[in-house]
Parts: structure tokens; C-alpha cells; sequence
């Protein structure tokens, strides 16, 4: 296993805190590809997950978000008529599965839909007022400078 050392970035860094854990995390991604998926980029501030899950019905699938971690699950009940049927291939996976997209801050589901077998799940961030950047004027005292001596110049002096 690979050890990377993060800890000179965090020395010139001040609030990053959660940083670590979600670069942590981007290191474990899972390794299954089941089900394929997309993400798109709508808009500056708009994003669409698009999920592969054809054979699942609207109440075989499940969404959570938690903290900035959305949970996609899927589980299908087997009848008995479909385990009875014999297959001489069997490509069309219907198997449970769970699959987990970190999010940024401020990035919540707007819409989720089904349909034709792809499901979309529609993400906004929406960055609170008071955290976005906002400029500030610097005013002086009638644009004057400020006047003084250097300490340099004040040691020369004293000496």
C-alpha cells in the first residue's frame, strides 16, 4: 500500500479540516462497476447522476443522503417463476446493490425519476449567502498616508 504525506498542504491551509477525510475516502473508491453510471455537468451549479438499473422498479431502488454522502441501493425480490426459468445466457444483472457518491458542500438532491430503465438524480448547490465571497471596500482616512519613521531610522536616532 501506498502512504502519501498531505501534511505540507495542510500547513498553509486554515479550515480545510475535512479535507483529509474526503481525500482519504477518494482513495477507496470501489472497485465493482456495477451498476454504470454518468455525471453530468447541467450548469455552473447544476449537476444529473444517471444510473444504469434496468430491470429495477421505482420501489426495488433507494436514495439517502447523510451528512455529503448520497447512498443509491437497489434490491429485487425473486419470484419463484423467474428461478424456475432455465437461461441459456444470462447477461441482464438483476442483483442488490449499493453504490456511494461523496458530495460537496452544499450540493443537495432536487429530483430523482425513473425512466426507461435509467435513473436521474438531479443536484443543486446552493451556496448560503453568507458564505459566498463578497467584496470589501478599504477606505482611507481621506487618502492620506500614514506618516512615522521607520524603527531603523528610530535607532539611528536614539543612539
Amino acid at each position: 500500500m501506498t502512504t502519501i504525506d498531505f501534511s505540507p498542504l495542510f500547513r498553509s491551509m486554515i479550515g480545510f479540516d475535512r479535507m483529509a477525510p474526503s481525500l482519504e475516502n477518494a482513495y477507496r473508491t470501489e472497485a465493482g462497476g456495477y451498476p454504470p453510471y454518468n455525471v453530468e455537468v447541467e450548469d455552473e451549479n447544476k449537476y444529473r447522476i444517471t444510473m444504469a438499473v434496468a430491470g429495477f422498479a421505482e420501489s426495488d431502488l433507494g436514495l439517502e443522503t447523510k451528512e455529503n454522502l448520497l447512498t443509491v441501493t437497489g434490491s429485487r425480490q425473486q419470484d419463484d417463476a423467474e428461478d424456475a426459468r432455465r437461461y441459456l445466457y444470462r447477461g441482464i444483472a438483476t442483483r442488490s446493490f449499493e453504490r456511494r457518491f461523496q458530495l460537496a458542500d452544499y450540493v443537495k438532491v432536487v429530483d430523482a425519476r425513473l425512466e426507461n430503465g435509467l435513473l436521474h438524480i438531479d443536484l443543486v448547490r446552493e451556496v448560503p449567502e453568507a458564505m459566498k465571497p463578497r467584496k470589501i471596500e478599504i477606505r482611507g482616512d481621506n487618502g492620506r498616508y500614514i506618516e512615522g519613521t521607520s524603527t531603523q531610522e528610530a535607532v539611528r536616532a536614539a543612539a
